[in-house]
């Protein structure tokens, strides 16, 4: 299915949370006009005043946008939008394209997209990673699942959007990838904490151990980017526990739909949802570290100049 030319400026983009919002904005900067969408629509504020429209309703906002942008927490947030009783996939005109950011189930793609066909409609899974500063930047990386026309198609919206785009084949290999890179992400999330805290224990201070680690073969995105939200005692906000352990639960269900277990994914899964438990699921992801800090006794703080 074709996209009309007439048409493909126009964008209904669901969903204004910490990744949806400034992927929004940043549509509408670049000259697409968006039509937009969220349960609370105070989200919207900032976009409206860039210009977006807001919807009155999720049913109310497809109207003729040919391209309709999703982003959501999750599987469930997903499954209500998409095939609720006001759902998208049900609403929706044939020959819509449907882009869909969340990180969702392998099998959830997979079922959306067979719906999506009955229907005439094009469906594309595409999960973005990297931080919300990079969200806002336009500096994403993307991973495309789908038909690759249709992705051909949609180059425009995602180069807006990331500056890393990769087309991953067939429906659900994008959540495949976005969910490994996350499970990445989270085991170096708890072992940057221990790593720092070996330095700081053995009296090193902890700036020194960071900029060691930096410049070693143990650097990773998280040190580079994560730490001065340990350093600050804020353990960055932007990303839940309850979104961590929502994605470890995904990644240990593709290795055992795979056959087999993950040792580190399920240890992640279990610090993870220890920290969960203790601190509450809207606490930010690096309380994993603040648990750790508090079972020895020690922050992770540096020395402050004199």
């Amino acid at each position: 299915m074709s996209v009309d030319p007439s048409l493909i400026s126009h964008i209904y983009f669901v969903g204004l949370g910490n990744m949806g919002n400034p992927m929004a904005a940043n549509l509408i900067r670049a000259g697409y006009q968006l039509t937009v969408y969220d349960l609370f629509a105070e989200k919207a504020s900032n976009l409206v005043a860039l210009g977006a429209t807001l919807a009155p309703s999720l049913a109310l906002g497809i109207a003729d946008n040919q391209i309709i942008f999703v982003s959501l927490p999750g599987p469930k947030e997903v499954r209500e939008v998409m095939l609720g009783e006001s759902g998208l996939l049900k609403l929706a005109r044939p020959g819509t394209i449907i882009i869909d950011s969340s990180t969702s189930s392998v099998d959830l793609v997979r079922e959306l997209v067979a719906f999506a066909a009955t229907r005439s409609i094009d469906f594309l899974e595409a999960p973005v990673t990297n931080a919300v500063d990079f969200a806002a930047l336009g500096r994403l990386s993307i991973f495309v699942g789908g038909d690759a026309q249709i992705f051909a198609q949609c180059q425009p919206v995602f180069d807006v959007l990331g500056e890393k785009i990769f087309y991953v084949g067939q429906p659900g290999n994008g959540a495949t990838i976005k969910l490994l890179t996350n499970l990445l992400w989270f085991v170096s999330a708890a072992a940057i904490g221990e790593g720092l805290m070996l330095g700081a224990k053995a009296g090193i201070p902890v700036e020194t151990v960071w900029a060691a680690i930096k410049s070693s073969a143990g650097n990773s995105w998280v040190a580079e980017h994560d730490v001065p939200s340990i350093f600050a005692g804020h353990y960055d906000p932007s990303f839940s526990l309850e979104l961590c352990c929502k994605d470890l639960g995904l990644v240990n269900e593709i290795a055992r739909a795979q056959g087999y277990e993950l040792p580190m994914g399920q240890k992640a899964q279990e610090l993870f949802e220890q920290a969960k438990l203790k601190y509450g699921g809207d606490a930010a992801e690096l309380h994993v570290v603040k648990m750790l800090e508090e079972r020895v006794g020690m922050f992770l703080r540096p020395q402050k100049e004199s």
